[in-house]
C-alpha cells in the first residue's frame, strides 16, 4: 500500500490530460461524444458520494476526477461550434438506459447494489464512445484514458479498507480505460 498523498500526483496528471483533451477539441482533432461525456460526469459524482458514505478516504479522488474532467469537456465542447460528435439514435438509447441505471443507483438503499448501478450507468455511457473509438480512433485523444487508467490504479494502491463498495468503481474504470486504449491503438498495433 502506498501513502495516501501519492494520489495528488494522479490528480495533477489527470488535470493536465483533460486540458490536453480540451486543447485538442479546440484544434478539431478530438470530437467527444456528448452523451458519453455528459453521463460520465454524473455517475462518478454519485459514486463519490456513496463511497464517502461507505468510509472511503483519498482513494475516492480518482473517481471524483472521473466526473470533474468530463464536466470540463462538456462545458468547453458546447462553446466550440462543431466540436462534438454527431449523435445517433443508438447514442440516445444508451443515454436513456444509462440515466435509468443512474436513477436506480440513486434510489437503492444498499451501497453495494448502488455501486453496481453506477458502474452499469457508466458502462452504458461508454458504449457510444467505444463504438466511435473502434470505428474512428483518430477522433479521440488517448491521453485522457491512459491517465484515467493510471489514476485509478493509484487509487486502488492506497485503499486501506478493501470492501466492494470502495474498490469496485475504481476497478471498473481501470478495465473500461484499458478497453478504450485498446480500441484507439489496435490499428497501430495490428
Amino acid at each position: 500500500m502506498l501513502p495516501e498523498n501519492i494520489i495528488y500526483i494522479g490528480v495533477v496528471v489527470g488535470l493536465v490530460s483533460i486540458f490536453l483533451y480540451i486543447k485538442n477539441i479546440f484544434f478539431g482533432t478530438t470530437r467527444p461524444n456528448l452523451v458519453s461525456w455528459t453521463l460520465w460526469l454524473l455517475g462518478p459524482f454519485l459514486g463519490v458520494f456513496f463511497q464517502l458514505k461507505a468510509g472511503a478516504g483519498l482513494s475516492v479522488l480518482p473517481v471524483f476526477m472521473a466526473g470533474f474532467g468530463p464536466l470540463l469537456v462538456v462545458i468547453f465542447s458546447i462553446f466550440r461550434k462543431n466540436s462534438y460528435w454527431k449523435l445517433s439514435t443508438f447514442d440516445i438509447f444508451c443515454g436513456i438506459f444509462s440515466i435509468l441505471a443512474l436513477v436506480l443507483y440513486a434510489l437503492t438503499h444498499n451501497l453495494a447494489v448502488s455501486i453496481i448501478f453506477a458502474i452499469l450507468s457508466d458502462l452504458l455511457a461508454f458504449v457510444p464512445t467505444y463504438i466511435k473509438g473502434w470505428k474512428f480512433p483518430e477522433s479521440e485523444t488517448s491521453s485522457v484514458y491512459i491517465t484515467g487508467l493510471f489514476n485509478n490504479i493509484l487509487g486502488l494502491l492506497i485503499i486501506k479498507n478493501w470492501s466492494f463498495t470502495i474498490y469496485s468503481f475504481g476497478l471498473y474504470l481501470i478495465i473500461a480505460n484499458i478497453v478504450m486504449i485498446y480500441f484507439l491503438y489496435r490499428k497501430k498495433i495490428f
